[in-house]
């Protein structure tokens, strides 16, 4: 097989302004975003895109360039193709780090499929489906969150997620009136974020039953795992595990514990789409359903969830808002749409989408080569 050589490597500090955003473990102003740009002697490039959440992932933006600029050294000369060899390589020259990792690996991918000629899906042996996302309503009153249900299902959506954490008793009052306020037509999922004590999880998860909850993610710390068995068998509400689960060892022992019903996979955890793959698989083998979350990410990483959904189909829930939550400015061309909240992509080679020159002018960038 002929390689792909990588001859240069662009980091740029992506900082996308947006309006504030509150979860149980904090707010964000701007999206800590991190565009990567490998170059390649065929006279293509292959773009990445990560979103550092330091209250989840416990990497910043910051720690993201500077590992970059680390990663980067470790590529030039090497074959793009071998992605198995080149992830390996970021992992042995750094434990963790997978947000910062999940941007080489999409620009990986977006090389080897455009190599091919075929949008990354295709690539990836998936098809086309029907996906329509979720939208997330963020911590505020009850009464806040209840008007903003309202203006989301008057917008055309379907499906809402609801971040919870931030004092149990409050969290039920918040379902109840978001249930109330939109009715018994709409889905609600919740997202608890970490932020529940154990005898906490128990009652507010009992107490929103009654509202006809779709899941809940991540109710408490991991590092209360060994109790999510007993949840488990409390909780009316299906459990998602999310933070608990970064890698498909992860998922295996989350799996074979009887810990989950559902596992929420992001590329920033995963370290992108060739962990994810493998947390994906280890999870269908099971019964176990996945959902594609995210963080923080512009469409082009967008656009490479969704290559990798088409090629995923235990992935049956989608959280694919992230660009919808108050990004002020949109640094992407070509790439993901929106339809209201469904999600489409031409079958353009490779993830289809890349950063505006114009924004990108106004980034400071260090090339690696």
């Amino acid at each position: 097989m002929s390689q792909v050589i990588i001859t240069s490597i662009d980091i740029y500090r992506f900082s996308i302004p947006m309006e504030p955003f509150t979860i149980a473990t904090g707010t964000m102003d701007h999206a800590q975003n991190v565009f990567i740009r490998i170059h390649t002697g065929k006279g293509f490039y292959g773009v990445g895109e990560c979103s550092a959440f330091p209250m989840i992932v416990g990497e910043t933006q910051d720690t993201c360039l500077a590992m970059a600029k680390d990663f980067a050294k470790l590529w030039i000369g090497k074959d793009a193709l071998d992605i198995p060899a080149r992830m390996q390589q970021l992992h042995d020259a750094a434990a963790g780090n997978t947000t910062i990792k999940s941007a080489f690996d999409i620009a990986l991918y977006d090389i080897a499929s455009k190599n091919a000629g075929l949008p990354l899906y295709k690539f990836l042996g998936g098809e086309r489906r029907m996906v329509e996302s979720d939208i997330t309503i963020g911590i505020y009153t009850p009464e806040a969150m209840a008007k903003k249900a309202i203006d989301f299902k008057t917008s055309g959506a379907h499906i809402l997620k609801v971040k919870l954490g931030k004092g149990a008793e409050t969290d039920v009052e918040r379902i109840k009136q978001i249930r109330e306020a939109v009715g018994g037509q709409m889905k609600i999922r919740v997202d608890a974020n970490q932020g529940w004590s154990f005898d906490d999880a128990v009652f507010a998860l009992q107490a929103i039953g009654q509202y006809d909850i779709e899941f809940c993610e991540q109710p408490m710390r991991t590092w209360y795992d060994d109790r999510l068995p007993e949840l488990m068998k409390l909780s009316p509400v299906k459990i998602m595990a999310d933070e608990s689960v970064y890698n498909h060892h992860d998922a295996r022992m989350q799996i074979n514990s009887g810990s989950c019903d559902y596992i929420n996979i992001k590329m920033a955890k995963s370290g992108g789409i060739l962990e994810a793959k493998k947390i994906h698989d280890t999870a269908a083998e099971k019964g176990i359903p996945c959902m594609m979350g995210g963080m923080l990410e512009s469409r082009i990483a967008l656009s490479a969830k969704l290559h990798f959904v088409y090629a995923s189909p235990n992935i049956k829930f989608y959280d694919m808002d992230t660009c919808m939550l108050g990004h002020l400015v949109d640094p992407c061309i070509g790439g993901v749409t929106y339809n209201g909240y469904k999600l489409n992509i031409s079958d353009a080679p490779g993830i289809g989408a890349d950063a505006d020159d114009e924004f990108l002018s106004k980034c400071e960038l260090v090339t690696i080569k």
